[in-house]
């Protein structure tokens, strides 16, 4: 990097030499300071990879403008949030000589913005829409590097690996999504000899800028917290943004969030309001949904304090300022068989009962020690209810009115687990609240404590989890007083707590300890009240006054389906088909279950069974007579692979008019995007 403070053309001349030396093997140590090292490793790919340095950049040749055309419409969402971007930007760099591109994932670039006499130079060297700036296909360059750096990236004159591109001065930094997928780059490039230092900056700003724009289109309907530890910096670029459902539990956060919280991007939608802050969710929610613009000071529950305010949208904030409030548990109307519970936020066991034997009998057992000091443990798979289950065993015995709190042993970080379950004393370690931490155990004192995923805890803490378990006293980290607690216990787990016992990470002591009374929920393939628990989601789910039914077609479907993710799965299916219901609609058909519901592997009876009941393109190719040269499903083809051949044709047929083959394919434009975007 020092490099960059020499004359212009004293740093070229030095950049040229090191490449040349590089490419003829003789590059010395003291040559490879005047380069970075991403330059450095960048050329070493291109190497390995066998490509000519002397290549033009019109030896290899720019997609056709149909697949131009393809790989605008996979990146639809993409380009319809950055275009404005894109002006922003050029607006800043107009008459330097420079041009603006967006590129997608694979370096296709997909749009460009730049001023009329430094294009036609940039098109002698494919640098437009429709060419691929892949690092393997053009060497070292910043879209291609940048992409795959995963970081911003600046190649300056003869860092470029192709000769023909050292004219250039390019400065990308990657773009992502929500979920950390990488999505395209964006870029200034222009003549070396105009070289500005701050380029790279302002790329960098720009593609924060986009990201943000994209996260906060992505969950546009649920419920968003933005949140900085200053103030001031609540509304810029710094924020973090951290995205709810209604019931507080956490769904995404953007790049400052996850910095600033230390977040694990892989268990994120395993935590909650509660894990993250302090104070009721609730009340939160309540204050936004009044005044939006209020900023209210939030304790993070590790430590520190934020300035935060949540975005309500309009169908959350009417459904909270009418919905009606429920009845007090005294004035609850026994449930009806096979129905939800008419008060969803206080389940009890009677309301789990909705048909099925095996789900009874456990309902049955379970209530036979409800007010007893008699541990619970629930076995079952991820995702058939077992929390919802402890929360109904809370709800129908004598605590009901006291507090129900949940730890997941398996979504905190091991070093966390400790204060987060038994709390600290203010300065009991470096970054702790100087007030202290009141743990979970002594917040469930008096109520019921669930600990879900307990055979994932760590060995080193069962012991001490064992002595609060026997003793009924909790000793906080840093302290030395015993508080002493009162609790009802619920365990969960999906593992062969036994077989951890033989293998040694469980103690056989607190298997003994917190396995009073087993209860096993039975996996939703192996139930037999599929069709009423299907009533009771979207009954809770579905617009208030809003009846809405499932087709035949479509129960007999979920009647048939595996359901990996259990109820988890099918209320989130069922989440999205309501989602996709139009206005006029209230029979939930094949059309509005989500595609990748169907993206599995199967026979050809029950792939030909299923494509053609999912309706949203199979059905739907009868009336769109396709070319009798079509080739045959391959067998053992996936459902994924047929599908997309059969978009292929009509695209082809329809000549690339994403319009007209979702018409014939009797899709939805947006649902076409999805699917182009696999192919």
């Amino acid at each position: 990097m020092s490099g960059l403070v020499l004359p212009v053309e004293t740093r070229e001349a030095r950049i040229r030499e090191a490449r040349r030396a590089f490419l003829d093997g003789n590059l010395q140590k003291e040559e490879l300071a005047v380069a970075t090292s991403n330059v450095v490793k960048s050329w070493q790919r291109c190497r390995q990879s066998g490509l000519d340095n002397g290549l033009r950049g019109s030896d290899i040749g720019c997609a056709a403008s149909t697949a131009l055309k393809e790989a605008q419409d996979r990146n639809a969402f993409l380009l319809s949030h950055s275009r404005g971007i894109l002006n922003h930007l050029y607006e800043q760099i107009r008459s330097t000589g420079s041009v603006v591109i967006l590129s997608d994932s694979t370096g296709m670039v997909l749009d460009s913005l730049g001023d009329p006499e430094f294009v036609d130079r940039a098109n002698q060297v494919a640098l437009r829409p429709g060419a691929s700036w892949a690092e393997k296909l053009r060497g070292t360059n910043a879209v291609g590097t940048a992409l795959v750096e995963q970081r911003p990236i600046e190649i300056v004159g003869s860092e470029h690996y192709f000769d023909c591109n050292s004219f250039l001065t390019c400065s990308a930094s990657p773009i992502f999504d929500a979920g950390g997928r990488l999505l395209g780059a964006l870029d200034i490039s222009g003549d070396y000899r105009s070289h500005q230092r701050h380029t790279l900056g302002l790329v960098r700003l720009t593609s924060q800028i986009l990201e943000k724009r994209l996260f906060e289109a992505e969950f546009a309907q649920e419920l968003l917290v933005f949140f900085h530890p200053r103030m001031e910096y609540v509304g810029t670029l710094q924020e973090g943004v951290l995205s709810f459902t209604p019931d507080g539990t956490l769904l995404a956060a953007n790049r400052p969030a996850i910095e600033a919280l230390s977040l694990n991007r892989a268990m994120m939608r395993q935590l909650d309001f509660s894990m993250i802050f302090e104070g009721n969710f609730g009340d939160f929610f309540d204050r936004a949904a009044r005044d939006p613009h209020t900023l209210s000071s939030l304790a993070l529950r590790h430590g520190g304090r934020v300035f935060a305010r949540m975005r309500v949208p309009v169908h959350h904030g009417s459904a909270a300022a009418n919905a009606p409030m429920p009845p007090s548990r005294a004035d609850t109307p026994a449930p009806r068989q096979g129905r939800k519970c008419e008060v969803p936020e206080a389940p009890t066991l009677a309301c789990l009962d909705t048909g099925d034997g095996r789900l009874r009998a456990a309902v049955q057992r379970a209530s036979k020690v409800v007010g007893k000091d008699i541990p619970l443990l629930i076995l079952g798979e991820s995702g058939v209810g077992k929390e919802m289950f402890a929360k109904a065993f809370h709800n129908s015995g004598p605590r009901r009115d006291k507090p129900f709190v949940a730890l997941n042993c398996a979504a905190i970080p091991e070093n966390l687990i400790e204060s987060e379950l038994f709390g600290y004393v203010g300065g009991a370690f470096t970054g702790a609240r100087k007030e202290g931490y009141t743990g979970k155990i002594q917040q469930a004192s008096g109520g019921t404590l669930f600990l879900d995923e307990i055979g994932d805890m760590p060995l080193s803490l069962q012991a001490r989890l064992l002595r609060v378990l026997q003793e009924r006293i909790v000793v906080p980290l840093g302290g030395i007083k015993a508080v002493p607690v009162d609790i009802s216990l619920v365990c969960a787990t999906h593992r062969n707590l036994p077989e951890a016992v033989r293998s040694g990470v469980f103690r056989q002591d607190l298997y003994y300890r917190v396995n009073g009374l087993t209860v096993t929920l039975p996996a939703l393939r192996e139930r037999s009240d599929i069709r009423s628990l299907i009533e009771s989601i979207i009954e809770i789910e579905a617009e208030p006054g809003l009846d809405v039914r499932v087709s035949e077609e479509v129960q007999g479907f979920f009647a048939r389906y595996g359901w990996p993710g259990n109820i988890r799965q099918l209320q989130n299916v069922l989440r999205v088909a309501l989602a996709l219901l139009d206005e006029d609609e209230t029979v939930i058909t094949p059309t509005h279950l989500p595609e990748e519901l169907f993206a599995i592997e199967c026979d050809s009876d029950a792939t030909s069974e299923r494509f053609e009941m999912q309706g949203s393109v199979a059905t739907a190719l009868p009336s769109a007579p396709l070319s009798s040269t079509a080739s045959p499903a391959g067998a053992g083809e996936s459902l994924e692979a047929i599908e997309l051949r059969a978009i292929e044709r009509v695209l082809a047929e329809c000549q690339g008019n994403v319009s007209a083959a979702a018409r014939r394919l009797g899709i939805s434009r947006n649902t076409l995007y999805r699917k182009l975007g696999r192919m």
